[in-house]
């Protein structure tokens, strides 16, 4: 029985909550929130105790694992303190992304968690969905063949002004994750920004990548959306054919280049019914994986994997600032 607290008990962190709740293999038995009546609120519907100070909780309390659900500016500086007092005291990390909106913050969770033996994971749900698996599967048996191409689109309507940045920083950790779950290490980046009118952010990008495999990729991302229609697409192409995985849940399409039949799946046999569905997925297999101490490199969605996809993201900020296409820190 694995026991978990959460930190931070607003919206998302109320989803890990109930996630946890719901699975058996867990004994939720603490959160944590700055908020004392939001921390009190959640204790009291949930049967656990509420606590004000990480330090307090990490002292009184024998946990295993946390999920870190605070925010902060960019959607990500109130990650790096609490991850790094829970890692220091050997407790594995479930994280919302970015890790952290400073690059250099994230590295330093990355590192220590390695140092301290402990999981570090991220919260990059787009990925565990069994149509994302599906099109895994075709790449790497290599039904697909040689990879050529992989186009992403991520768009929401989102108005938040609060930084240059916070478009990129804040959702491209999703975008780009599930471009690097099927192609890989990115190694050079090309990106050019807009402002939708009235807006003082970069709220719509146009980002080219050049994979290490020798692949190439295109996301177009925009917190300008609007509407209720898909937010979210994936094509991946190779030499032995092309999916498509269209708006997260709604279909996965396999074109295979040696056939004339077109292999579709719905979402009724995918198992996620709506967008809540993906982070179940993904917090139950973070339990999964740390309950059975699976090998460090077998674990998915981890901080190396995150910080990886941050390190896109500041290398497509760096090349919109310098107008020059920008190689990736690997």
């Amino acid at each position: 029985m694995l026991k978990v607290a959460v930190i931070g008990v607003n919206n998302i962190g109320s989803i890990h909550t109930s996630v946890y709740r719901e699975n058996r293999n867990v004994e939720l038995v603490a959160v944590c929130d700055l908020l004392v009546d939001r921390a009190d609120a959640a204790a009291k519907e949930l049967g656990v105790k509420a606590y004000y100070s990480v330090a307090d909780m990490l002292k009184s309390e024998q946990i295993d694992a946390v999920s870190v659900a605070t925010a902060g500016f960019e959607n990500g500086s109130h990650h790096y303190d609490p991850a790094m007092q829970a890692i220091e005291h050997g407790v594995h990390v479930l994280c919302e992304k970015p890790l952290s909106n400073d690059i250099e913050l994230a590295r330093v969770m990355v590192q220590r968690a390695k140092e301290k033996g402990v999981y570090l994971g991220c919260d990059l749900n787009h990925r565990f969905i069994n149509a994302a698996y599906k099109g895994k599967h075709l790449v790497e048996s290599g039904k697909l063949g040689s990879l050529l191409w992989i186009n992403m689109k991520l768009a929401i309507n989102n108005s938040n002004e609060s930084s240059p940045w916070f478009h990129l920083r804040a959702l491209h950790c999703h975008s780009i994750d599930v471009m690097r779950y099927f192609a890989g290490d990115v190694s050079r980046v090309q990106a050019f920004l807009t402002k939708a009118p009235g807006r003082e952010t970069w709220s719509t990008a146009s980002i080219n990548m050049a994979f290490a495999n020798g692949a190439v990729g295109h996301l177009t991302g925009s917190y300008d959306a609007r509407g209720p229609h898909p937010i979210e697409y994936c094509e991946v192409s190779g030499t032995g054919g092309r999916f498509v995985i269209d708006n997260i849940n709604d279909s996965f399409t396999f074109y295979p280049a040696d056939s004339e039949e077109t292999i579709v799946v719905k979402n009724t046999f995918m198992g996620v019914k709506s967008f809540t569905d993906t982070f179940r997925n993904r917090i139950n297999r973070f339990v999964e994986q740390v309950s059975e101490r699976c090998a460090m490199d077998e674990f998915e969605g981890s901080g190396a994997e995150a910080l990886a996809a941050q390190e896109v993201v500041e290398a497509a900020i760096k090349s919109w600032q310098t107008n020059a296409i920008v190689e990736v820190p690997r």
